[in-house]
């Protein structure tokens, strides 16, 4: 019984600190722009160089996979 009298308020008090939480960062305006991070994912970034095709390999000359057998 002394554990509920203990844990009954402990748990009041974190509940009250998590709504001051709440309240304050809706107040700093934490969720003034819901929309506009998951918007900001898709936009292609167009400042970025395109990176060139890869060429193969030139140590091999073309067609001599099978010539020596």
């Amino acid at each position: 019984m002394t554990g509920l009298a203990l844990l009954i308020p402990l748990a009041l008090m974190m509940g009250l600190v998590g709504l001051v939480a709440f309240f304050w960062a809706l107040r700093r305006g934490q969720f003034e722009d819901l929309e506009g991070a998951a918007n900001r994912i898709l936009i292609d970034d167009e400042d970025e160089p395109a990176t060139p095709p890869a060429t193969p390999p030139a140590d091999k000359p073309a067609g001599s996979e099978g010539a020596a057998r």
